[in-house]
């Protein structure tokens, strides 16, 4: 048998866009326990079932491969903060997410999207997990729209399809460009910003920014939307995303900026030199939140994670 890539075959599941889940159920002492899964998938509607995946790396195998009942838990837009607890927390993680329990005493997690009540139906070894199929006894569905999870990167749909709602004015599209320890940026008269485009036409926003990137001699890889912002002299509205890359080719106008040093520069407007601030301080922890607002005021909605 072929040997394949482990860590490029990782990659290769990642690029399949899915939801995140938090799978729960009660250990034999009738401890809670928990964990972070987009392993998930709806089976059957009659009988009404699904099916998790559970790791054999888990400290809580045994139990979800030998529960009587368990619970899918749909997380919804900005739950990611929960999603990390169960993924990398020790110690009591319930104690931290707000939850309540169904009717055979399994927690399940306040605010989610969906929730889901099942009684294990079949367990199937597989590789190095095992197929949980569970028949849903109960759900409660909050119509809210789901946490996505893409690529080692959370995103959220509601929040990034706000970025091209307004039809108004022009509109700039950037990208801020991690380049290991340092950012990319553009040199201008009026001081550093990121690379970007200004066009009218929406639709074209993304492959333009894209080509201008390229022209610029940076190869990329776009993420999450990171900050969104009207401004009202002209008017015009601006979303920048977050992204990785490198210079293939040199440019006197592109130059990597360290990190560590972004709050020391001079910016081409106060609200990119905003924007650079807290990309600076969020890029210590990893935990990146979208604003949403002008270029005066607006709210942070939510922690996102780039792993």
């Amino acid at each position: 048998m072929t040997q394949l890539d482990a860590p490029a075959l990782r990659r290769a599941f990642g690029s399949f866009m899915t939801g995140v889940t938090i799978v729960t159920a009660l250990s034999k002492d009738g401890t809670p326990v928990g964990f972070t899964a987009n392993s998930f998938s709806s089976v059957s509607m009659d009988p009404p079932m699904l099916l998790v995946c559970p790791g054999k790396f888990l400290s809580s195998y045994d139990t979800f491969a030998n529960c009587t009942y368990f619970a899918v838990n749909i997380l919804a837009e900005g739950q990611e903060p929960i999603s990390n607890i169960f993924a990398s927390s020790k110690g009591d993680r319930f104690a931290q997410v707000p939850h309540h329990f169904d009717e055979h005493g399994v927690p399940l997690i306040d605010g989610a999207a969906v929730q889901f009540s099942c009684a294990t139906h079949q367990v199937v070894p597989a590789g190095d997990h095992c197929i949980l199929v569970g028949e849903i006894m109960n759900f409660s569905h909050n119509e809210g729209l789901g946490l996505g999870y893409v690529g080692g990167q959370y995103f959220s749909l509601g929040l990034e399809r706000a970025a091209f709602n307004s039809t108004e004015g022009q509109a700039i599209c950037g990208a801020i460009i991690e380049d290991g320890d340092t950012v990319l940026m553009v040199q201008t008269k009026d001081g550093l910003r990121p690379p970007q485009c200004t066009h009218t036409e929406r639709g074209r926003l993304i492959n333009d920014l894209r080509d201008t990137l390229i022209s610029k001699g940076i190869r990329a890889d776009l993420g999450q939307a990171y900050s969104i912002f009207e401004s009202k002299k002209p008017r015009t509205h601006s979303t920048y995303f977050l992204a990785t890359g490198h210079i293939e080719t040199a440019s006197a106008e592109v130059i990597a900026v360290p990190i560590a040093e972004l709050e020391s520069q001079a910016f081409a407007n106060a609200a990119i030199g905003r924007m650079m601030t807290r990309f600076a301080l969020e890029q210590q922890t990893r935990n990146f939140a979208l604003y949403l607002g002008d270029t005066e005021d607006g709210a942070i909605h939510n922690a996102t994670t780039r792993m």
